[in-house]
C-alpha cells in the first residue's frame, strides 16, 4: 500500500520539482508561469507540503510498520496535520488569487474550492476526533483528507486516458477530469474506511469507589 501511494504521487511530485527548478534556476518567464514568479511563496509552500504529506502519509497505511514502530504514527501525525493544512490552504489561495491559466474555467475553480475546503475540514475533524480519543473517526477523517490531497496523482491518470484517445481536453472536459480524480479517490477511501465498522470512542473505566455496588 505505501509503495502504491508513493507511485501514485510520483507524477505531481515530479511536476512540482520542475516548477521549483524553474523558480530557483531563473527560467524564462512565460504567460504560463508568470503568476508563479510574481508570487512564488504560495506555490513553493504548496509543493513542499504536498510532497511531505504524500510520502509520510503513505506509511500511515502500513500496519506492520506501525506495529514495529508504535511511536511513528504519532510523530508523523504531528508533521502530517500542518503539512496537510498548508497544502490545502495554499491551494485555495492560488485558486482565489492567481490569474487563471488558459483552459481553467469557473467550474474547475469551483471544484478546487470545494475539495480544498473539504480537505481542511477533514484534517480538522480528524484532529478533533483523536483529541476525544475517538480513534475510528480520526482514522476515517484522516483517510478522507489524504485521499483529497492525493488527487493530483489520480488526475494525471484521468488526463492520460483522455489524451491517448481524444487529444487535449477543452475547458469543460478538463474540469470534469480534475473533479473525477478527487471523486475516485474519495470513493476508494470510503470503501477502505467501511471495511471495518465504526466503533464508539473508548471511555475510561470507572475507578473503584466512585460507583455504587
Amino acid at each position: 500500500m505505501p509503495a502504491a501511494l508513493v507511485v501514485l504521487s510520483a507524477v505531481p511530485m515530479a511536476a512540482g520539482a520542475v516548477r521549483l527548478t524553474e523558480l530557483t534556476g531563473g527560467a524564462e518567464i512565460t504567460p504560463e508561469n508568470a503568476r508563479f514568479f510574481a508570487a512564488p511563496l504560495p506555490v513553493v509552500l504548496h509543493i513542499l507540503s504536498v510532497v511531505l504529506y504524500s510520502v509520510l502519509g503513505a506509511f500511515q497505511f502500513a500496519p506492520g510498520f506501525r506495529r514495529r514502530r508504535p511511536a511513528w504514527h504519532r510523530v508523523a501525525g504531528r508533521v502530517l496535520v500542518p503539512c496537510g493544512l498548508v497544502a490545502a490552504l495554499s491551494g485555495l489561495w492560488m485558486t482565489l488569487f492567481y490569474p487563471r491559466p488558459v483552459g481553467d474555467g469557473d467550474l474547475l475553480a469551483g471544484f478546487r474550492l470545494v475539495f480544498g475546503t473539504a480537505m481542511v475540514l477533514s484534517i480538522l475533524l480528524g484532529l478533533a476526533a483523536i483529541r476525544r480519543r475517538d480513534v475510528a473517526r480520526h482514522r476515517a477523517w484522516m483517510i478522507r483528507g489524504y485521499a483529497i490531497g492525493l488527487g493530483a496523482g489520480t488526475q494525471a491518470l484521468t488526463h492520460l486516458f483522455w489524451f491517448l484517445f481524444l487529444g487535449t481536453p477543452g475547458e469543460f472536459p478538463r474540469a470534469l477530469l480534475v473533479g473525477a480524480g478527487w471523486v475516485i479517490n474519495l470513493a476508494v477511501a470510503e470503501w477502505f474506511i467501511r471495511r471495518r465498522p465504526v466503533r464508539p470512542p473508548r471511555t475510561p473505566a470507572p475507578r473503584a469507589g466512585l460507583t455504587g455496588g
